[in-house]
């Protein structure tokens, strides 16, 4: 067990410090269109537009206990992770570099110095940003923050027990997997509940990394992970991650980019919610399978709504 319901108490304290929980419905068109009950759990609606700036808060308020005298903090990442740990950082007063790839979402990489980030682009894809944050951080004695770390998961775990809370006898939970924090809290959290809710994890088709690791049970990288869901481009999977969605998770989706596109648009339509591809992919892996889930009480993790507007604009228009 990653942590235990006393730590995740603990950690609801700490979020709930910063933000309120996010809301989980049932939307009747949306049920309707893939014919099972539908419970959309709502992390767009964080102050961030995404699920990670729960991990942030407590990472943050762990580190600030454990080394009060920092100079600084490092990360790298896609977008969501980086907008989460600038946030903390900057309400605890200790100043933060982020890394992100060439190309990233340039709204995502606004936010993130919005909320007072220092902004550096390095390398063409995650994999290289993050080994480029971690020669920085030895250049300047700064302290890398990992994508997944137990504080962070804890964190993150608060909105999986919000769901479990509010929504009973689940059959199936689908999770979009980027670095595995999510679909980790997800799974820890059923288990500390003591609940029969299978949990799927979603990649997309062009970065299934985990697909492919958790199918051949060892770690497997890829060369490329060329998606558009920014949030789900993993080419390496995370070691402690896997462990527990060998053990944990029922089965992994891949999911096309079209079947992304659609979800994303399906959700806009049937709840004028706004969903990035990552948060739209629990929805395209249901979709998927709604012969499998036809007539289930199903929940779908709307994980973030950063899409950049003119991104947004083509999959709307269907011309990207």
């Amino acid at each position: 067990m990653l942590f235990s319901l006393d730590e995740l108490n603990k950690s609801s304290e700490i979020v709930y410090a910063n933000l309120d929980p996010t809301p989980q419905i049932q939307w009747p068109v949306l049920s309707a269109r893939v014919g099972a009950e539908i419970w959309v759990k709502h992390e767009n609606h964080t102050p961030i537009g995404a699920f990670k700036v729960r991990g942030g808060c407590v990472y943050l308020n762990h580190f600030k206990e454990q080394h009060p005298d920092a100079s600084g903090l490092i990360t790298a990442t896609r977008g969501n992770h980086g907008q989460s740990i600038a946030r903390a950082a900057t309400k605890a007063g200790v100043p933060v570099t982020i890394l992100v790839p060439e190309g990233n979402s340039v709204e995502k990489n606004r936010a993130m110095e919005a909320f007072g980030a220092e902004l550096i682009i390095s390398g063409k894809d995650f994999d290289e940003a993050c080994a480029a944050a971690i020669e920085l951080s030895e250049s300047r004695g700064l302290s890398m923050i990992p994508s997944f770390h137990k504080s962070l998961v804890l964190g993150v775990a608060t909105y999986a027990h919000e769901l479990f809370s509010h929504v009973e006898n689940l059959d199936t939970v689908y999770v979009p997997i980027g670095q595995g924090s999510g679909v980790c809290a997800m799974i820890t959290v059923r288990d500390l509940l003591g609940l029969k809710t299978k949990i799927v994890g979603v990649v997309s088709e062009n970065a299934d990394a985990y697909a492919q690791s958790f199918e051949n049970n060892r770690i497997i990288t890829t060369d490329s992970a060329n998606t558009f869901a920014d949030g789900m481009a993993c080419k390496t999977p995370q070691e402690g991650a896997m462990d527990i969605i060998w053990k944990g998770c029922e089965r992994i989706v891949r999911v096309s980019e079209q079947e992304i596109r659609d979800a994303i648009v399906a959700l806009y339509q049937d709840t004028h919610n706004v969903a990035e591809g990552a948060g739209a992919a629990s929805l395209a892996a249901l979709t998927q399978e709604r012969d499998k889930m036809a007539g289930k009480r199903v929940g779908v993790i709307l994980s973030g709504g950063n899409i950049d507007l003119e991104l947004f604009q083509k999959v709307l228009s269907n011309t990207l």
